[in-house]
């Protein structure tokens, strides 16, 4: 069973906030199975969005736990909100938490490169 959007989302801002960093929700989604994008902002005016991985990339133990995958490496922020934009056309129901942290470790868990 997947871990709720918002309990995941909750337990993200809080790890956040612990770490000494800034975390806010830019849109609430469906709280039960919503999409979570995230927006790293770094102190450079870049950004990195992380997006939910696609189910070709679990594992058969991995069924009911949140990925993500990079989608924008240390991008302008207008390329950001043009892929989210056109995300939440797709789905209007996603999340979208915002970061301010240089580093966050293990925060997120990512897709492992299987290449």
């Amino acid at each position: 069973m997947r871990l709720r959007a918002d309990i995941f989302v909750s337990a993200l801002l809080r790890r956040v906030f612990a770490s000494g960093d800034f975390a806010a929700v830019e849109k609430k989604g469906a709280e039960e199975a919503g999409a979570i994008f995230i927006r790293q902002h770094f102190r450079d005016g870049l950004e990195t969005l992380y997006a939910p991985a696609p189910q070709t990339a679990f594992d058969e133990g991995q069924a009911g736990d949140r990925l993500f995958e990079i989608r924008l490496l240390r991008s302008e922020p207008e390329a950001v909100r043009a892929m989210l934009e056109r995300e939440r056309k797709f789905d209007p129901d996603l999340w979208i938490v915002e970061l301010e942290a240089d580093e966050l470790g293990d925060m997120i868990p990512l897709v492992r490169d299987s290449g």
